[in-house]
């Protein structure tokens, strides 16, 4: 099983002079601590529940560019950009960027979006959730053709791009991997099913119900379409208690890999801090071993 943080609460002690240290430090820590993934939230107002509308949020390709220079081994990416908060061309130029200048580290993190309300505020397209869901589609379709090397007009629902030139290209092989977030069984499950190769799930304290029921569908939409169910990767996005030990994340692990999760991403009630990572290394020493549970 693997294990990853998001960060999303920027709120450390002393100020904006000393943001880029507490993040960096962090960041340095993730890296050496055996964490497979550092995933930011992709927001321009802060929209952690734990954190004020007010508080400092950090525009996120640019904080990913300046975790790249920091790490060496962690792989990078948004959890989640809502497609349509960038133009398509924009958005898969700064994760080639992203993935070149990393060593071939970055994720494709995507979602149709659900904050309307900070669309608003900052003037950020927010169309029907029809066109939102075709974005997605479009966005990863474009994704695709611009790193397999075509330069061929490309012509969505809703996106068309004249020349989608990517260069360079990235050094993921074949490209980077793809993350949907959301659970959706009508639009966002079939998408990942046909697109992704990673989905994003809620851990929802309902004794895995939901959980095991989303993954079940996912599984067989995949056998409807012939796709091996196992090539999807399975995260979760949970919350680390405040002073929780290694143990209890252990269990907590084991519960979830028994639901069928192989990937357990991890949000802090605040801001990170290096002795949450301690923990998190220490639990990692144990799952790092706990094999995927079930059929697929």
């Amino acid at each position: 099983m693997k294990i990853s943080i998001s960060v999303t609460n920027y709120s450390w002690p002393g100020g904006p002079e000393n943001l880029e240290h507490h993040l960096g430090e962090v960041a340095t820590a993730a890296d050496s601590s055996g964490v497979d993934t550092l995933w930011v939230a992709d927001h321009l107002v802060q929209a952690d529940p734990n954190a004020g509308l007010d508080e400092p949020m950090l525009e996120a390709y640019t904080t990913l560019g300046y975790l790249a220079a920091c790490t060496s081994r962690l792989r990078l990416g948004t959890m989640v950009t809502w497609a349509g908060i960038r133009p398509a061309a924009l958005l898969i130029k700064a994760v080639t960027t992203l993935d070149v200048l990393s060593g071939g580290r970055a994720w494709l993190g995507l979602g149709a979006g659900y904050r309307g309300d900070e669309a608003g505020m900052m003037a950020l397209p927010f169309p029907s959730t029809r066109e939102r869901f075709e974005i997605l589609e479009d966005t990863i379709a474009l994704a695709n053709q611009m790193w397999s090397g075509s330069e061929a007009v490309f012509e969505g629902k809703r996106i068309r791009v004249e020349r989608p030139i990517a260069r360079p290209a990235a050094l993921s092989r074949p490209r980077p991997r793809i993350l949907i977030g959301g659970m959706g069984e009508k639009k966002t499950l079939p998408l990942v099913a046909r697109c992704a190769d990673a989905c994003n799930l809620f851990d929802i304290p309902d004794g895995g119900e939901t959980i095991r029921h989303k993954l079940d569908v996912l599984d067989d939409l995949c056998r409807q379409l012939g796709r091996n169910p196992s090539e999807i990767e399975r995260t979760v996005s949970a919350r680390l208690g405040p002073a929780e030990p290694a143990a209890s994340l252990v269990d907590r692990c084991r519960v979830l890999g028994g639901y069928g999760i192989d990937h357990v991403v991890l949000i802090a009630a605040g801001p990170w801090t290096t002795s949450q990572i301690d923990t998190i290394g220490a639990a990692i020493d144990v799952v790092g071993d706990l094999e995927p549970v079930g059929e697929r």
